[in-house]
């Protein structure tokens, strides 16, 4: 029997890189356990904070009139717009055959889930009486309470629950063939595990034939989806009177926003898998570098999308949003105005440097200055306006008290854990897509050749061989 010399080569390639990736879910470099520890004393930070809210009551945030809102509706804002860029960038890429989205796409799609998780959180803390949270869903009782579908609390928790249920499914499916590889090679409680979630897979033709199917049509369902929900949170405030909130263009604004501040955390996270796992084989500079020009260009249309917000009010007849607007560049506020403007709309020239792009310190430190200036971005959004509404008597200028720094502190160290367990007992690279990308390629590549050998063959007039 005939064994070809290239088929070895290819299941021996294939074989490292199931090793490559079972290994960092065992045996990651020791920063991983630092990482850890921290996250878990960040969300100690929090939980000791939401006792002593649950406790004193909602008074001890500062929430007034007319700061009903404030830092915790604005860190809502944010931990939803993280959680865009992984499944939307994931299924579009998908859709679109986009390879270099392989070894990256699986965290990506972690990162939306635990995004939302950490965001659901805070109309909870928000609320003050978490005991009430069944109130904005749509249940039968003997007492007739449904909830006022006008309020943005029924619309968010409608939107969070819909878009979570989709990710968390997309995720999962996306993860079969690689807890059958998984299982296969576990011990323990991890295969038990695996046997359960990988659903007795075996990979025969008619298994990859439905999983192909099914994983596209969750990718066409979820892009709709996804915008909606961003649009249906920019609602929350374009569906008010507020000065400043009042403005047509805010459903793209925030959906560019959204994807803006996720891409910029998957150029974070990249860097620190990258580091933790020995992963320089397969998250290359390569696709650093693409995603890096993919960030740059969401970063100049939602510049765009700002000035365009700027001008229609600097040229606009409404005087009260004008005089926000004014009080954004030039009072208090001033300093977190210009910061993120610094950080997210000039920092972003930093991705357009090849140099920068292909160093992971660099880009490291970047991708924190673009979510600094998200998250100041969505800070501007809430506060100005509540600080400079119509009425003079509630002009009040107000920065978050000790306990929403600490709770919004410890949310950052929630997300972080669950990421860094989820990495820890599920593949973070998607092993059989990785092994799609290098057959694709060397099938390129010895098409390549071929035409290269049949070029040089007629050129020459004699046979041509690829030498070895």
């Amino acid at each position: 029997m005939h064994v070809n010399e290239k088929d070895i080569n290819e299941q021996i390639r294939w074989a490292q890189i199931n090793a490559d990736v079972l290994r960092s879910m065992e045996n990651p470099r020791p920063a991983y356990w630092v990482a850890v520890a921290v996250c878990i004393a960040m969300v100690s930070c929090a939980v000791l904070a939401e006792i002593y809210q649950y406790n004193e009551g909602l008074g001890v945030t500062n929430l007034n009139n007319p700061h009903m809102w404030n830092m915790y509706i604005a860190t809502f804002v944010f931990w939803i717009g993280m959680s865009h860029s992984g499944t939307l960038l994931s299924a579009i890429l998908h859709i679109i055959h986009a390879d270099w989205r392989k070894p990256i796409y699986r965290f990506a799609e972690a990162m939306t889930t635990f995004s939302l998780l950490t965001a659901g959180f805070f109309p909870l803390i928000h609320l003050g009486r978490i005991w009430n949270l069944y109130w904005v869903l749509p249940y039968v009782s003997d007492r007739g309470v449904w909830p006022n579908f006008r309020s943005p609390l029924s619309w968010d928790a409608f939107a969070i629950s819909t878009y979570l249920s989709a990710s968390a499914v997309f995720l999962y499916i996306g993860m079969i063939p690689d807890l059958a590889i998984c299982r296969d090679n576990a011990k323990g409680w991890r295969k038990a595990l695996y046997t359960t979630l990988s659903l007795g897979w075996r990979g025969d033709d008619r298994q990859w034939r439905n999983f192909r199917k099914t994983y596209m049509l969750l990718a066409c369902f979820l892009i709709p989806l996804a915008v909606s929900v961003h649009s249906i949170v920019s609602a929350d405030f374009a569906m008010s009177i507020m000065p400043g909130w009042h403005v047509t263009t805010f459903p793209p604004y925030f959906v560019a926003g959204a994807l803006y501040s996720g891409c910029a955390a998957i150029i974070t996270l990249f860097v620190i898998l990258r580091y933790f796992f020995r992963f320089e084989e397969y998250m290359t500079t390569a696709i650093m570098e693409k995603t890096c020009k993919l960030t740059f260009a969401i970063a100049m249309v939602w510049t765009y999308l700002n000035l365009i917000e700027f001008a229609s009010t600097w040229y606009g007849h409404n005087i009260y949003d004008k005089e926000v607007l004014i009080y954004k560049a030039t009072g208090p506020y001033a300093w977190i105005f210009w910061t993120m403007i610094f950080c997210g709309s000039v920092a972003p020239f930093a991705l357009a440097i090849q140099k920068w792009r292909r160093h992971m310190p660099t880009m490291f430190v970047v991708s924190l200055l673009l979510n600094l200036g998200m998250y100041f971005e969505r800070w501007m959004i809430v506060a100005p306006t509540l600080a400079m509404s119509y009425e003079p008597h509630q002009f009040y200028m107000m920065y978050g008290s000790i306990v929403q720094w600490a709770i919004v502190f410890g949310s950052f160290g929630w997300f972080g854990l669950l990421f860094l367990i989820f990495v820890k007992v599920f593949p973070s690279v998607s092993m059989y897509e990785v092994k799609e990308m290098v057959f694709h390629r060397r099938r390129h590549l010895d098409h390549d050749t071929a035409v290269n050998l049949g070029r040089r063959a007629r050129d020459t007039g004699k046979p041509a061989t690829e030498s070895h």
